[in-house]
């Protein structure tokens, strides 16, 4: 039987993370995933990009994912939202030669990156294309018996298999779940001008237009689009040719990047919200889509799980020096106290943003951009708004600081 100080169920973005963060700082983790990573490194498998916040990003570089990617990422230095085209808009920059808000990665480029960190991990131990026949979470730890014969121990189990988590069910975890009547389209764009490092949220009634800004490359300018639509149109949208789906998307934008070109397959996935009552049970962590999912809005949805991440990896290095049980109910309330409110926070202000921004009319736009206009004019609101941005508000664990634990 082969045991490790925590076993994590998924190794997604944010199962891979938390299992590097608990490598750097002495622990032994084990992921168990029944997926075959090489079917995951290509953009046939996930086209999408992330927006990773400044916070994310020096966790990364605290726990040695950075030194892993393939390309820097996109820097976004810049966030202008607007209400439709109409004129006025509410604008965060980064300060001059300072840290970004965020940047800019295609999903199998953070993929490779945290596998990588995984493989050259030396508390790390990865079994992919492998299930867990049961799961047992007894008074003294955690036993999973794998269908390769294995048996695997340790005292916590982290659930990071992602929104339909079966191990959160198992545990009868009641979640809040709603659908929103969208689908959102993803796709990458080439255009004439330069983005200059600006993400551009464009709120239409129907839906907001997200276009963000990614790393040039030989063949020019770059941004993803993260077009949210309403679930009838989506289909349409969908079936249209390259030419025809780039005029759309120009009549989105405005035009205001010159001519556009669509360089990536399109797809789409529909939206929802979902939290989970609670995220601990005995000897059990939720982290990530497991725990809570928003609406893309703001771009917060992984970033919230490297917060679950670097959250949970400092109550266990902590509790862990104190030569506590990992699977100790104190540690765990501690966990669960520290990320209930800021996901909470971030979810209910998603999910209010969606429906303000969703109302139509003339008077309601007027309201909209008066108030976008206030913000802009109040340094500390707009303050307190670039650090949710950035992922520095509230209180934060030692990596999202660029610390070691």
């Amino acid at each position: 039987m082969q045991r490790s100080d925590v076993m994590i169920l998924g190794g997604g973005l944010v199962g891979l993370a938390l299992a590097a963060a608990l490598d750097a700082s002495g622990l032994s983790a084990t992921i168990i995933d029944p997926a075959d990573p090489d079917a995951r490194v290509d953009a046939a498998f996930d086209g999408r990009t992330s927006a990773v916040s400044s916070s994310s990003r020096r966790m990364f570089d605290a726990i040695g994912v950075s030194a892993h990617f393939s390309e820097p990422g996109g820097p976004i230095r810049r966030i202008r939202t607007s209400d439709g085209l109409a004129t006025g808009s509410l604008t965060f920059d980064a300060e001059e030669d300072g840290e970004p808000l965020g940047w800019m990665h295609e999903n199998r480029h953070l993929r490779a990156a945290l596998r990588a960190r995984a493989e050259a991990g030396s508390a790390i131990t990865l079994r992919y294309k492998s299930r867990a026949v049961n799961v047992e979470r007894g008074p003294y730890g955690v036993t999973v018996p794998l269908d390769s014969g294995e048996s695997l121990t340790a005292p916590l189990l982290v659930a990071a298999e992602g929104r339909h988590s079966p191990m959160r069910e198992a545990a009868g975890i009641r979640v809040a779940r709603w659908r929103y009547d969208h689908r959102a389209i993803v796709s990458t764009l080439r255009h004439e001008r330069p983005h200059d490092g600006t993400a551009y949220e464009i709120f239409y009634p129907s839906g907001p237009f997200a276009l963000l800004p990614m790393a040039d490359d030989a063949t020019g300018h770059r941004s993803a689009i993260v077009w949210s639509v309403r679930k009838g149109d989506a289909a349409g949208l969908l079936a249209l040719s390259d030419a025809e789906f780039a005029g759309e998307v120009a009549a989105a934008m405005g035009g205001f990047l010159g001519k556009i070109e669509v360089i990536a397959p399109r797809s789409s996935y529909p939206l929802g919200f979902h939290h989970a009552a609670r995220i601990t049970d005995n000897r059990l962590a939720l982290v990530g889509d497991a725990a809570h999912a928003i609406h893309p809005i703001a771009g917060q949805g992984l970033n919230l799980g490297f917060r679950d991440a670097a959250a949970l990896a400092q109550v266990l290095v902590e509790g862990a020096r104190l030569g506590l049980d990992l699977g100790d109910r104190q540690l765990l309330d501690r966990y669960q106290r520290w990320r209930s409110l800021d996901t909470l926070m971030v979810a209910m202000s998603t999910d209010g943003l969606t429906r303000l921004y969703g109302v139509p009319g003339s008077t309601a736009s007027a309201v909209r951009r008066f108030g976008m206009g206030l913000v802009d004019r109040i340094g500390p609101l707009k303050q307190r708004l670039m650090a949710e941005a950035r992922g520095t508000s509230g209180d934060l664990p030692l990596l999202l600081r660029g610390l070691p634990i």
